[in-house]
């Protein structure tokens, strides 16, 4: 080329789109009428819209109150991206058990590479016809499939099938040929193409793309400058220099010219198909007894750790699934400090199962069903021992396991920091070998919360004192948040015949908690103070009552 760039390699590509994916992967995941207005709607707009809603003038981009106020009946939902990817997940190991090589571009729409299906079904109109009656067996239907010259061009041919020839060739009897009339509305009738098929011929994906829209680029920012510009359609596009685009709009100006132009070079790298992991086991008929699950989940286990070890892995977060003979399931997430050994699976399945009672207790319910699944998994090098093994910290690590698994889950826990303005709410106890859920985190701001030095003892359950003046009053707190009179003597037993003098006290300090919520809100006025015999002590006062915190030793 003159301007010393080299040509982009262009790939043949197959594009299959489902239109209304995400309407369908609702409709399908909720058990909805087809035939029901529905509206998926994202931030307050619609973000995708049945057929029966759109007959009733919702689009896509609406707000929810026009919508609804367009069509009363409106089924309305939130768009949920996890279920949308998640349906599509059985479509493409569909896709792929008929033609390897599938790469997933978003949720309902995927690409391939169109020469090896076209030499394996004997050309490229047969590739198509398999791919739709593939999709027709999935209850996609109105599945389109487009073919041309790069990923981009084949997706607008996908998105611009219309009624015109039947699949094969020739027109049939009763099918209307492509006229004058049709040719305003398709930007390219001579092309080859069927109700839910158009293959644009390799070298004319140019003139395909010529008079469609610049907004089909995707570039929201770029695309209002192009209009004003004068450049309304992609062959406007493609008339102009590449290197006058790259100056004037930079990459994305460049990026536009490559797709407009025809030119598309994106590769199709198909997707790796995830690795069956996770292990299930039933039993007929169902067990009613602990003892008797943990006995037969042995062999599942071991082949699920063996799985792990052959791909490489270890699993650091292990889902156990339990299903019953009513069919009810239980599911829980489990965590481990190093890794899981078949054992410790095998603990996790028990004391799920278990609960508070015995090993050898019955169920209410039998179980049919246990799933295995890594939740979470890390590569096996990153766990291998030492040249000399794990020193102390193993030798700790399997003895707490060994009693932990004698004695239950709950029975050998671990100290942890949480986040709380109080020492005591500070303190939280998790079981060994998992991680703090659903605990306020420490390294968070707690306006209010006791400055460090912290105190060396915390009482468990805060212990009633008294606090009182020179003549033996208890001190209180006004309104304003001043002492009624100086501190001059306290008693750590809350009898007035123990007090003893003070030193010298710091305070109050005002703690206002969860004033909106009439059940959890606490007030109260913290303190400082150091007795007679030295001893320093964290006091609040809380409502007309003084108590100790904790103890400065």
């Amino acid at each position: 080329m003159a301007s010393g760039a080299r040509e982009a390699v262009v790939t043949r590509a197959i594009v299959l789109w489902c239109p209304d994916w995400p309407v369908i992967a609702a409709q399908q995941a909720l058990e909805l009428a087809v035939d029901q207005p529905l509206a998926l709607v994202e931030k307050g707009v619609v973000f995708a819209c049945s057929p029966a809603a759109r007959a009733d003038g919702v689009k896509r981009g609406l707000r929810m109150r026009e919508a609804q106020a367009r069509c009363p009946q409106l089924e309305v939902l939130p768009y949920d991206p996890v279920l949308d990817a998640r349906a599509f997940e059985p479509v493409l190991a569909a896709i792929e058990e008929i033609t390897p090589g599938v790469q997933p571009v978003r949720p309902g729409t995927c690409v391939l590479r169109a020469r090896g299906p076209a030499r394996y079904y004997g050309g490229e109109e047969q590739a198509a016809a398999e791919l739709l009656r593939c999709l027709e067996g999935l209850g996609l239907p109105d599945a389109r499939v487009g073919i041309a010259d790069g990923p981009f061009a084949a997706e607008q041919a996908a998105r611009s099938t219309g009624a015109a020839r039947p699949l094969g060739g020739a027109p049939s009897a009763g099918t209307p040929t492509t006229g004058a009339a049709d040719a305003a509305h398709d930007p390219a009738p001579h092309f080859w193409a069927h109700s839910r098929v158009r293959i644009i011929p390799s070298g004319d994906s140019p003139a395909f793309l010529a008079p469609l829209p610049v907004a089909l680029l995707g570039f929201a920012e770029l695309t209002p400058l192009l209009r004003r510009l004068g450049l309304h359609t992609l062959g406007d596009i493609a008339a102009l220099s590449r290197v006058d685009m790259r100056e004037r709009f930079g990459e994305r100006g460049e990026l536009a010219h490559t797709l407009a132009s025809g030119l598309d070079g994106t590769a199709v790298v198909p997707r790796t198909p995830p690795k069956q992991l996770d292990r299930s086991i039933d039993f007929e008929p169902p067990l009613d007894r602990v003892d008797q699950v943990t006995f037969a989940v042995r062999g599942t286990a071991e082949q699920f750790i063996g799985g792990l070890t052959k791909a490489g892995l270890v699993c650091t977060s292990l889902r156990v699934e339990v299903t019953d003979e009513s069919g009810r399931v239980s599911e829980r997430i489990w965590l481990h400090p190093r890794l899981f050994s078949p054992p410790d699976v095998v603990d996790r399945v028990r004391w799920q199962l278990q609960g508070s009672g015995a090993i050898d207790s019955g169920l209410a319910s039998p179980i049919s069903r246990v799933v295995l699944e890594p939740e979470a998994v890390d590569d096996i090098g990153h766990h291998e021992d030492g040249l000399w093994g794990g020193g102390a910290d193993e030798r700790i690590h399997h003895g707490l396991t060994r009693v932990q698994s004698m004695l239950g889950h709950e029975a050998v826990v671990t100290a942890t920091i949480g986040g709380g303005r109080a020492p005591g709410e500070r303190q939280v106890l998790v079981p060994w070998g998992d991680r703090p859920v659903g605990v306020a985190r420490a390294d968070q701001p707690w306006p209010g919360s006791l400055p460090a030095p912290a105190p060396s003892t915390v009482f468990e359950v805060p212990r009633p004192v008294a606090v009182l003046t020179e003549q033996g009053a208890s001190v209180e707190v006004t309104d304003r948040g001043d002492v009624t009179a100086p501190i001059a003597r306290f008693s750590p037993t809350g009898q007035a015949r123990d007090a003893r003098p003070v030193d010298s006290w710091a305070g109050p300090w005002p703690v206002r908690e969860r004033w909106w919520d009439a059940t959890l809100s606490r007030a109260m006025h913290r303190f400082q103070l150091v007795d007679a015999d030295g001893t320093a002590w964290l006091l609040a006062l809380a409502g007309s009552g003084w108590f100790a915190e904790a103890r400065y030793d």
